[in-house]
């Protein structure tokens, strides 16, 4: 049975700028491995919270609907995403009381960051 999850793979049109875009919201977000463009599949590798997502070369989805990833939170690690956002011009919606942001990436790719404080 699974233990943890391995990676998340996205879809989206230009791997390097989605993996800007990441290391630009998330302050422990690393580039992992670099865009090979001669490679079969040309992708980036970026972990953020500790956890590998693949962002590979390709259309990715026509519109947002209800799936998302969301990465549990304090309310500081929320409202300093939402500085670095404010920087770079992206945007994003507060919820739930503003327990919840929500942002996404150049290709419909919906994030969640969830206050999870006890």
């Amino acid at each position: 049975m699974p233990k943890a999850l391995s990676h998340i793979a996205l879809i989206v049109a230009h791997p390097t700028r989605t993996a800007h875009l990441l290391t630009g919201v998330f302050d422990d977000a690393r580039i992992v491995q670099e865009e090979d463009p001669d490679h079969a599949h040309p992708e980036v590798i970026v972990s953020v919270g500790g956890l590998e997502f693949a962002l590979i070369r390709g259309q990715g989805p026509v519109s947002r609907n209800g799936d998302h990833i969301a990465f549990a939170v304090t309310k500081q690690e929320q409202l300093e995403c939402a500085r670095r956002m404010d920087e770079l011009a992206l945007d994003y919606q507060m919820a739930r009381e503003d327990t919840a942001l929500y942002f996404s990436d150049y290709d419909n790719h919906v994030f969640e960051l969830e206050v999870m404080e006890s």
